[in-house]
């Protein structure tokens, strides 16, 4: 046999073989940034939570805790940012890779934003302590329970890789939007307003953040369908 044929042979077997273990750590890094995004979720979640505490509860301590998480929250998007950059231009990802990556940089950043706009829950509900509780608040707690319960039907979409319940979120936030349209005009054209305005003007802010971040939940399921099917 020549031998520089078989050398070949020897090197091209060389070359498959190194090439084995790379996709193998390429997919270790991945199923650990899946994961990193979902514990970016729960903490969000986590957020989301103490919000409703603080408006809901008027628990000023639950305001309190959502600034220091959201430092974490912020921490862990610019961590899983840059692992996904470092996977595209380090490795050498197949489409459905590139699909995956490419949706969790744009999911994150919903997270990112729920999670901001949870802060702001939690500053505005400060506010609101030395206020008489609005009648409208148990209607704005219905509308940001929805919100929740959608954030949570995108993160189990995402860990089940679920692309049918990802768009199913659409249908929960249009009843958010209708919730938003009916407080905003109960709000917003009050004539027999006594006392300071700022209660009405806090509360239309709250159903805003509120519709906001319900859009950015049906964003995360809409992501994972694509993720699942490539179709947007």
């Amino acid at each position: 046999m020549n031998h520089s044929r078989s050398n070949l042979i020897y090197a091209g077997n060389v070359a498959l073989e190194s090439s084995k273990p790379t996709r193998i750590e390429f997919e270790r890094q991945l199923r650990r940034v899946q994961r990193d995004v979902l514990r970016m979720g729960a903490l969000v979640e986590n957020s989301c939570w103490l919000a409703r505490k603080a408006l809901f509860e008027r628990d000023l301590e639950a305001a309190e805790q959502i600034r220091p998480q959201d430092k974490q929250i912020d921490q862990l998007y610019r961590q899983i940012e840059l692992d996904c950059v470092n996977l595209i231009a380090l490795q050498t990802p197949v489409t459905q890779d590139l699909r995956l990556l490419s949706a969790i940089m744009q999911m994150i950043r919903d997270l990112e934003r729920i999670g901001d706009y949870a802060e702001d829950l939690g500053e505005i509900a400060v506010k609101l302590f030395p206020y008489p509780v609005n009648p409208c608040m148990d209607r704005i707690q219905i509308m940001l329970d929805r919100c929740r319960a959608m954030l949570a039907m995108g993160l189990a979409s995402l860990s089940n890789m679920d692309a049918e319940s990802g768009l199913d979120i659409k249908l929960k936030d249009d009843a958010v939007d209708s919730d938003y349209e009916s407080l905003y005009n109960l709000l917003a054209r009050q004539t027999n307003v006594q006392g300071s305005i700022e209660p009405y003007i806090l509360l239309v802010l709250v159903i805003r953040h509120v519709e906001r971040m319900a859009d950015h939940a049906t964003n995360i399921g809409k992501r994972v369908a694509y993720i699942v099917t490539g179709q947007r």
